[in-house]
C-alpha cells in the first residue's frame, strides 16, 4: 500500500472545511428548526397634520377615513414547503396598495421573498412569469405582515401572491388572487 502524505491529507482537510462551509451558506439548514412570528395590524392612511378649518372652527365632527377596501384575497396552497394562510390586497384610504398575509404559516428558509405574479399559483412553481414584481424579503414564517406594493401598479393584472426563494429558485407556496366583489 501506498502511503498518503501529510501534504495530500492537508489539502483534503482544508477542501472539506471549506465545502461545508459553503454549503452551511447556502443552505442554512438552521433555518429548518426556528420560526420568526411577525404580527403587524393593518395599516391604516396616514393623517393630514393639524386641524382642517371644519374641525378648527369646531362646527362639524372630523373625517373620519373611509375603510380598507380589499380588492382580491386567496389561499395558499403548498409547493417546496408547506404554507397555509390568507393572501390579500388592499387598498387603504389614501390610496395606497399593501399585500397582506394572514394567519401565515410557512417554513423558514433562506432568501424567502414575496412577490406578486402574473401566473396562478400553480403555475409558478416552475417560475415566476414575465413581469412578477418583488415586495420584499419574507419578514418572517409566521403571522401577519403588509407588504407595501409599489405606487401606480395595476394589481388587476397579478394572479398570485407567492413566497419565492430566490437563492434556489423554488416557491415555497402562492395564492391565486380572486377580486372581491363589493
Amino acid at each position: 500500500m501506498s502511503r498518503v502524505s501529510r501534504r495530500t491529507v492537508v489539502s483534503a482537510a482544508l477542501v472539506t472545511a471549506v465545502a461545508v462551509a459553503i454549503g452551511l451558506c447556502l443552505f442554512q439548514p438552521w433555518t429548518a428548526f426556528t420560526d420568526t412570528r411577525v404580527d403587524e395590524a393593518l395599516p391604516t392612511a396616514v393623517e393630514a397634520a393639524g386641524p382642517t378649518a371644519a374641525e378648527a372652527t369646531g362646527k362639524t365632527e372630523p373625517a373620519r377615513d373611509p375603510a380598507p377596501e380589499n380588492l382580491a384575497e386567496g389561499s395558499f396552497v403548498t409547493h417546496e414547503h408547506d404554507t397555509s394562510g390568507t393572501a390579500r390586497t388592499v387598498r387603504l384610504a389614501d390610496g395606497a396598495q399593501v399585500l397582506r398575509l394572514e394567519d401565515l404559516r410557512t417554513s423558514d428558509g433562506p432568501d424567502v421573498r414575496v412577490y406578486l405574479s402574473t401566473r396562478d399559483a400553480d403555475d409558478v412553481r416552475t417560475g415566476l412569469g414575465d413581469g412578477a414584481v418583488q415586495l420584499g424579503e419574507l419578514k418572517g414564517n409566521l403571522g401577519n405582515q403588509n407588504y407595501t406594493v409599489p405606487a401606480g401598479t395595476d394589481l388587476s393584472g397579478f394572479r398570485s401572491a407567492v413566497l419565492w426563494c430566490k437563492r434556489f429558485s423554488v416557491s415555497f407556496g402562492a395564492a391565486d388572487l380572486t377580486p372581491v366583489t363589493h
